[in-house]
């Protein structure tokens, strides 16, 4: 053991700095420039996906491992002032997860869908952040300066392409074929690279209040689920490809306590919230496989799990998740009755009620309340599908109000799917009486996105509250700037001009304020939309 924790050490020690090559041809605004040009074409893709709720759970879990890497010294300054380490969701059964340049991350829902626990997820986004934090993307291809900007952007959204489902063809229309050559073997990470994303990994877990462990059996359910199906579905492994040697040191780190000797932090999560339950990762395992295929035959053999699924020897793990995934998708099979069923099962077990005891002298098992948030939230986005706005809007109230006493705002973070999921109600109650609920929600999406500009449905759903109060102008801007996060630059500038067009008849609202940022955004994003297609044509 410690001959392989010597050799990782020597490995490690080993790897290029990243200098003067990497830095005067990848610099820090280059890579951030590199990585939103790349993020404009993913945000078109239809696999993308913004599901709140799910990505508020990997969120969870992201952001303990952010603030680990500050303290640490893992993250500096000049990254995470620049990048905005943003992880995204794609819409796609295959087991992927990979790091872009500018701080982006993308994980597929398959590989949500085969973790057990939140420290084997944790293990994998701690990994990734490592080769952002690392700048290993750069270290890849400092060598290439014949590239232009738009052909290694072009040859990484053709690698991401070749690993969908799809196949190798849907590449196709984004890689030239002198592009291709060669391309895996460029965005493959080196051994030492990957080592190296172990390695320090691995100790952003401890210093996060993650198991490190979780590693080691993330790599051995990998390699496990890979030699029983070996049908292409583990991208993952192809441009991170697993040895005995790396599962032996992830081990060895382990049981010498060397991924938790540089836990500066002793929890880390009492600053950025409480960590995951193992039920509520159940939960947002079972949402993701149901989402990863929304074809009504995957959904109907869902559904079935909640009357071939009965009790039994079951653990009260595997019924929750049987429970929350068909509730999932009967909502999505507009079957409500069995949908009702399924998340009354659903609550029953996170609430304890229906679950087996722990040992022969319980009767109940203990209630947990994240998984308890898990399922309400499941239940008002049912209800709201099904036009039931009211019933919804007590389901809610249930999500932000502890087990005893008055319904509290959730006070230290704002929830994203609960302040989306709280709009889309007061639209549909659409009533007088309803309006200064409305306008307070119109002042959370304010702050929202003045905090997080780059989000394009809190965008859309503020311009949708301000046309409920009249706002025009607020409403063309929002809707313009939900178009630019999306990277549909020509959308964003055609409502700007809305805007415009509007100010000047004076039919809108008098917002002196509000048409002059519509003036200064029009100019800005006309500037950067003339300076992509400059690129773009020059490097023709």
């Amino acid at each position: 053991m410690a001959a392989a924790l010597s050799t990782t050490a020597q490995a490690q020690n080993n790897l290029p700095a990243l200098g003067d090559s990497a830095a005067a041809d990848f610099s820090l605004s280059t890579e951030r420039h590199l990585g939103d040009a790349i993020m404009r074409d993913i945000r078109r893709d239809p696999d993308y996906l913004d599901d709140p709720i799910l990505l508020e759970y990997l969120q969870s879990l992201w952001q303990p491992l952010i603030a680990a890497a500050k303290v640490r010294g893992d993250l500096g300054e000049d990254l995470s002032e620049r990048f905005p380490y943003q992880p995204f969701l794609v819409r796609d059964p295959s087991v992927n997860a990979f790091a872009l340049p500018g701080g982006y991350m993308g994980v597929h829902l398959g590989l949500m869908a085969i973790t057990q626990t939140r420290d084997e997820l944790a293990s994998v986004l701690a990994h990734e952040m490592t080769h952002i934090n690392q700048r290993h993307i750069a270290r890849s291809f400092a060598n290439s300066r014949q590239q232009s900007l738009i052909s290694i952007a072009a040859t990484i959204l053709g690698v991401i392409a070749a690993t969908q489902s799809g196949g190798g063809d849907a590449a196709g229309a984004l890689i030239t074929s002198g592009q291709a050559v060669g391309i895996q073997g460029r965005l493959n990470f080196s051994r030492d690279m990957e080592r190296e994303a172990d390695r320090i990994g691995s100790s952003v877990m401890a210093s996060a209040g993650f198991d490190p462990a979780g590693m080691a059996s993330m790599f051995q359910r990998l390699q496990n689920a890979s030699r029983l199906n070996d049908s292409g579905n583990f991208p993952y492994l192809r441009s991170h490809p697993l040895t005995t040697e790396r599962i032996g040191e992830a081990r060895a780190r382990v049981e010498a306590g060397e991924a938790g000797s540089n836990s500066v932090l002793p929890a880390v999560v009492l600053v950025t919230g409480s960590i995951a339950t193992p039920l509520e990762h159940t939960a947002a395992l079972a949402r993701a496989r149901v989402l990863m295929d929304v074809r009504v035959d995957s959904l109907q053999r869902w559904q079935r799990l909640d009357v071939e699924s009965p009790a039994g020897d079951a653990t009260r793990t595997d019924q929750f998740a049987n429970a929350y995934s068909a509730a999932l998708a009967s909502s999505l099979l507009r079957d409500w009755s069995r949908a009702d069923a399924s998340i009354k099962k659903a609550l029953d077990l996170s609430l304890g009620s229906a679950a087996p005891a722990a040992s022969a002298s319980d009767t109940v098992a203990p209630p947990d309340r994240r998984a308890v948030r898990a399922v309400l939230l499941l239940a008002t986005e049912s209800q709201l599908q099904r036009g039931d706005a009211l019933r919804a809007q007590a389901t809610l109230a249930r999500v932000t109000k502890p087990p005893a006493g008055p319904v509290v705002a959730e006070a230290t973070t704002t929830s994203r799917p609960v302040m989306l999921l709280a709009a889309q109600i007061a639209l549909a109650l659409n009533t007088s009486k309803n309006d200064e609920a409305l306008r307070q929600i119109s002042e959370q999406l304010q702050t929202w996105v003045a905090r997080y500009p780059s989000d394009p449905e809190a965008w859309a759903m503020l311009g949708r509250v301000s046309a409920q109060f009249g706002w025009g102008l607020r409403s063309l801007r929002a809707d313009a700037e939900s178009h630019y996060a999306m990277g549909d630059l020509r959308g964003a500038i055609d409502r700007l001009r809305a805007g415009q067009n509007l100010a000047r008849s004076g039919q809108g609202t008098a917002d002196f304020v509000e048409s002059s940022v519509i003036d200064s955004r029009l100019r800005v994003i006309e500037a950067q939309r003339k300076q992509l297609l400059t690129e773009q044509l020059g490097y023709q």
